[in-house]
């Protein structure tokens, strides 16, 4: 249930009913302190301005109008004109009830856009490193809460692979199939690349057929396609490997590679020519942006096709758009790429809207993300300053969790102890990246992530598994019990209202990009469990109240069950 959903809708009416805009904003925010109430909407002033009257005559109308009946048992106007709104208890205990028993914990299933979610982007032919795995877990939490809320989600690996280096690499895999190359040796793409490069760089006979073979794949060549294709699927069979170790729901069925669009790409740059959006200029075809300025100040001029005949990557991505909004009949496109690309990326979409390719209704977002920095403040690089392999990070990871395990629970089945360290490992490097917000550059720092203290997957982990040990310790069925839920005490209450909160946080990250929201909300719920936990007495209670708070324990662990298992983290039953 989405409560801030709910009061801001009933609070915008009321609002408009006393006289404000059909536009108007009822702002509705969750409270700092009890005091406050539960929820403050902050929308009056704003409003009030706009009317020209005053705030707190306004709040006083809006309240006149406003039917909240059963939902709230106070509201108050405070300050210049903030409404504060204290819920009513027992509606709270009824929709935890109502929470504890349905599929989705009370999530209704609101929406129904299909979104196109871009993310991981490996290369064809070369290993995903550090670098890759930003991109793949913040989209892939993200795709988890728009499936969730009931979206159609299309997933999108732009995988690069296409481009003049292909030329190189068939030649080179051509070679090692006569040379009856193993498929070990082919599967070290390290390797494979330094290997191609070095003969094309040193064999003139080599480089010679390489760019023979680069215009022969641009052409359609079968022999060419077909090696390419295999290059393809050396590489996706390791990355498919890496996905299924960091539980990424990413599939083979999900490559949407740059060659996917390069068919499209002449009747794109033709037509951005015929529209006089794209200029020739020293034999290149550039589109000048008003909207960017070079530093003399003059219009950027952005190059969609380059003097020898060949695509950039903004054609592509004006393509890629083009073809999410009118083949896969998407309402949102949402690309998770760094930083750095921020700029490329407004300029193609900013053409693709010029040309017309794309409606104002059709939501493009770039929800670009910040560096991994190691301790000493740089990018993170391996001791001898290599790029860190994807699969060495989670080796390490793995290695590491291993010993920790081993000196927490000695008493560990070999089974169980294999699924915690996997859990722990796995889950420890992807959380550490999740909970911080996107947009900075964070620090990687194992001692901090395998942490169980303070806001790490370990604690979070831990945090399930105890209040699931309440039922196994005490020989309970969490699907058996009685009674309703009662909120006597202000700690179960306090729970209780942040029990119905997650369908907020998991809307927050669908809309914003943003699973550092849903990880700060797993967190502050398992710190106001603890809290209840120490001031609540659950297994010797009165039976009544046992059952009440045995309810409120069951639906927290499901609650941050389904959470972590949104951001792709796993649990495990014991640790």
């Amino acid at each position: 249930m989405n409560i801030q959903h709910i009061l801001s809708e009933k609070i915008k009416q009321a609002m408009i009913a006393a006289g404000a805009e059909q536009n108007v904003e009822a702002l509705v925010r969750q409270s700092g302190k009890p005091q406050f109430g539960d929820y403050q909407a902050n929308g009056i002033m704003g409003a009030a301005k706009k009317l020209g009257c005053n705030p707190r005559e306004f709040a006083q109308k809006v309240l006149d109008n406003l039917n909240l009946d059963g939902i709230v048992e106070k509201l108050e106007i405070a300050g210049p004109g903030f409404i504060n709104i204290f819920l009513n208890t027992e509606w709270l205990a009824n929709n935890a009830e109502q929470a504890l028993n349905s599929e989705k914990l009370g999530i209704q299933l609101s929406q129904t856009q299909t979104v196109v979610v871009d993310y991981s982007s490996p290369n064809v032919a070369k290993e995903m490193h550090v670098g890759h795995l930003r991109s793949t877990i913040i989209g892939d939490g993200v795709v988890r809460a728009l499936e969730f809320l009931g979206n159609k989600v299309i997933r999108a690996n732009h995988v690069g692979d296409w481009g003049t280096q292909f030329g190189m690499l068939i030649a080179y895999l051509e070679k090692m199939e006569n040379e009856h190359a193993s498929e070990m040796e082919l599967s070290d793409l390290e390797a494979f690349y330094r290997a191609a490069k070095e003969h094309y760089d040193s064999d003139a006979e080599f480089a010679e057929k390489a760019r023979n073979y680069v215009v022969k794949l641009q052409s359609g060549d079968e022999y060419c396609r077909t090696m390419w294709q295999k290059l393809v699927k050396i590489t996706m069979v390791q990355n498919q490997h890496n996905y299924q170790r960091l539980n990424v729901t990413l599939t083979e069925n999900d490559v949407m590679g740059e060659s996917l669009y390069n068919p499209m790409l002449p009747a794109i740059v033709a037509d951005l020519q015929a529209q006089g959006l794209a200029v020739e200029d020293e034999g290149a075809l550039v589109v000048y942006l008003d909207e960017f300025k070079n530093k003399d100040g003059d219009p950027m001029g952005v190059i969609v096709q380059k003097k020898d005949g060949g695509f950039l990557y903004t054609t592509t991505d004006i393509a890629a758009a083009k073809y999410r909004y009118e083949t896969l009949k998407a309402d949102r496109a949402l690309v998770f790429s760094d930083t750095r690309q921020s700029q490329h990326m407004q300029q193609a979409w900013l053409i693709t809207r010029k040309a017309g390719y794309v409606p104002d209704s059709f939501s493009l977002e770039h929800h670009n993300f910040g560096m991994m920095l190691g301790k000493d403040g740089k990018p993170f690089k391996t001791r001898t300053g290599g790029t860190v392999k994807l699969a060495d990070l989670l080796d390490e990871a793995v290695e590491r969790a291993e010993k920790l395990i081993a000196e927490k629970n000695p008493n560990l089945t070999a089974c169980e102890k294999q699924a915690v360290v996997e859990a722990v490992a796995i889950g420890a490097v992807k959380y550490s990246d999740l909970s911080k917000n996107r947009t900075t550059d964070y620090v990687f720092d194992w001692d901090n992530m395998l942490s169980f203290e303070g806001n790490t997957a370990p604690y979070m982990q831990y945090a399930y598994t105890r209040i699931r040990s309440i039922f196994s310790k005490a020989g309970i069925d969490p699907t058996q019990l009685s009674g309703k839920i009662l909120l006597n005490e202000e700690k179960e209450r306090t729970l209780a209202l942040k029990l119905l909160q997650f369908e907020e946080a998991v809307t927050t990250v669908a809309k914003e990009g943003t699973p550092h929201v849903l990880c700060q909300y797993l967190y502050e719920l398992a710190g106001i469990f603890s809290s209840f936990y120490e001031a609540c007495p659950i297994l010797n209670a009165e039976e009544n109240i046992k059952q009440s708070r045995l309810k409120l324990a069951s639906l927290t662990a499901d609650t941050l069950k389904q959470g972590l298992d949104l951001l792709g983290i796993k649990t495990v039953e014991k640790m």
